[in-house]
């Protein structure tokens, strides 16, 4: 059975294709989320505009997290240096892999170094997990609960940040989500998960005007059985 795109290969908007492939990088971003990760593309976009503060040999091109935590602790001392308001969510998001995180940083380098608006944004989940594609597959094929926590942390997260308390929180808030997520399907699909009608929605009520009105009666019915 074949299901929607996962976000991981999710597109960049037509604008922004051309525009990197006019700057004949050294290897075009097939994989947005795992090509720029390790910050190495993101670098070598900006020394075509600022060459003298980016010297590529300084970079390395890999895929631990030494390498991608040196790239992007470069590119973030040129950032504060011209004054470039990046969000800081948006690239630890990149470098973990986060759905979404990696598109939103490009839109906003393009939109920066060449002072264009982009005709179509890309819509990005907020916090970037993973619900945007979960919303697109049949109820039957998403996440179980410890898949979410595996989609929505990964290793690097964890390994960059080895607080297991601020861990805990990260794990807490991704299975609250899944919760309240389970609860929108039986809501959506009560038959489906045998969610039988409490005792409050099978009652008939009458509409407020309906009951104003018979309030008189009622009184009257009261009054006469009391004679």
């Amino acid at each position: 059975m074949a299901y929607s795109q996962s976000p991981k290969k999710a597109g960049l908007p037509r604008e922004v294709l051309k525009w990197l492939q006019s700057l004949e990088l050294s290897f075009f971003p097939k994989n947005v989320r795992r090509d720029l990760s390790n910050g190495y593309l993101v670098a070598e976009i900006f020394s075509w505009y600022f060459p003298r503060d980016f010297h590529m040999h300084s970079y390395d091109n890999g895929a631990s997290l030494a390498a991608k935590q040196s790239n992007w602790s470069q590119i973030e001392r040129f950032f504060e240096k011209q004054n470039i308001s990046l969000m800081k969510e948006v690239i630890d998001g990149t470098i973990h892999c986060k759905p979404g995180a990696a598109e939103l940083l490009v839109q906003e380098i393009y939109t920066f170094l060449t002072n264009r608006r982009i005709q179509t944004i890309q819509k990005v989940e907020q916090g970037f997990t993973d619900k945007a594609y979960q919303d697109q597959l049949p109820m039957v094929a998403r996440a179980t609960a410890s898949v979410a926590i595996k989609s929505n942390l990964s290793l690097s997260e964890v390994i960059a940040e080895p607080n297991i308390i601020s861990n805990q929180r990260k794990v807490l808030a991704i299975i609250h989500r899944h919760i309240e997520q389970r609860k929108e399907e039986r809501t959506q699909d009560p038959k489906r998960f045998n969610v039988k009608p409490t005792l409050g929605e099978q009652a008939v009520r009458l509409p407020p005007l309906l009951a104003y009105q018979s309030e008189p009666n009622l009184q009257m019915n009261t009054s006469q059985a009391a004679c």
